[in-house]
C-alpha cells in the first residue's frame, strides 16, 4: 500500500485543483503548486504531460492505489467489452473502499481503505475486509451494527459537503447502501473534470 497519509491534500496543490471537493483543501487558499518553486510560471505541457496528469488525478483521488494496482485495473478495462474509459471508471467505482466512501459511511477515501480493512464493513452480511474487493452490482455493503457510533462514520453521514450518488441505494438509516449498478463517467460526482480518454492514450502511447 502507498503511503501518503500525511500528504493527502499535497496532490491538490500540484494538480492545482480540489479534488476531493474538501472545505480543508489548501488549494482554497493556495493554488500554487507545493514546494520553494511552486510560485514558477508554468511552462506549456506536452500532450504526454497532460496524459500523465490526467492518469495521476484520478489515480490519486481514489487514495492508496499504487501504480502497479492501477495499472491493472486499466488493463482489465481494456480486455472488457466496450469503452476502456468507461470500463475503467465502473472499475474503480466498484471497489469496496469507493463504494464505502460514496456510501458517506466515512469522510475520506483514506478512511474508506482502513474503515475497510480494520473489518468494520460486511458484504451481504459476510466481513470483507479487503478495500479493493470487487462488489457487484446487487450486493449490499454495511456498516456492523458495533462500528456505527463511530466518531468518523457520524462526522460524514452530517456532512454536507458531497451526496450520495444514485447508483447506490440507501438503507438501514444510511447504514447500508446497495449497489444498484455500475456507474458510467457521467454519473460518478466528482467535484473536479475527470478525463479517464487521456489516462486510455497514456496508457497506448
Amino acid at each position: 500500500m502507498s503511503k501518503r497519509h500525511s500528504a493527502k491534500y499535497k496532490l491538490d496543490r500540484v494538480m492545482g485543483e480540489n479534488l476531493w471537493g474538501r472545505a480543508k483543501s489548501p488549494v482554497n487558499k493556495r493554488s500554487y503548486g507545493p514546494g520553494q518553486h511552486g510560485q514558477r510560471r508554468k511552462s506549456k505541457v506536452s500532450d504526454f504531460g497532460i496524459q500523465l496528469k490526467a492518469k495521476q488525478k484520478l489515480k490519486g483521488y481514489y487514495g492508496n492505489i499504487t501504480e502497479k494496482q492501477f495499472s491493472a485495473i486499466y488493463d482489465e478495462a481494456g480486455r472488457r467489452k466496450g469503452n476502456t474509459s468507461e470500463n475503467l471508471i465502473g472499475l474503480l467505482e466498484s471497489r469496496l473502499d469507493a463504494l464505502v466512501y460514496r456510501a458517506k459511511f466515512v469522510p475520506t477515501v483514506w478512511a474508506a481503505r482502513q474503515f475497510v480493512s480494520h473489518g468494520h464493513v460486511t458484504v451481504d452480511g459476510k466481513k470483507v475486509d479487503i478495500g479493493s474487493y470487487r462488489v457487484k452490482p446487487g450486493q449490499v455493503v454495511e456498516i456492523k451494527e458495533k462500528s456505527r457510533n463511530m466518531a468518523l462514520v457520524l462526522e460524514a453521514q452530517q456532512s454536507s459537503e458531497r451526496d450520495v450518488p444514485d447508483y447506490l441505494e440507501q438503507g438501514d438509516r444510511g447504514f447500508s447502501v446497495r449497489y444498484v449498478r455500475v456507474p458510467e463517467l457521467s454519473d460518478v460526482p466528482y467535484p473536479v473534470k475527470m478525463e479517464p480518454n487521456l489516462v486510455v492514450e497514456y496508457y497506448s502511447s
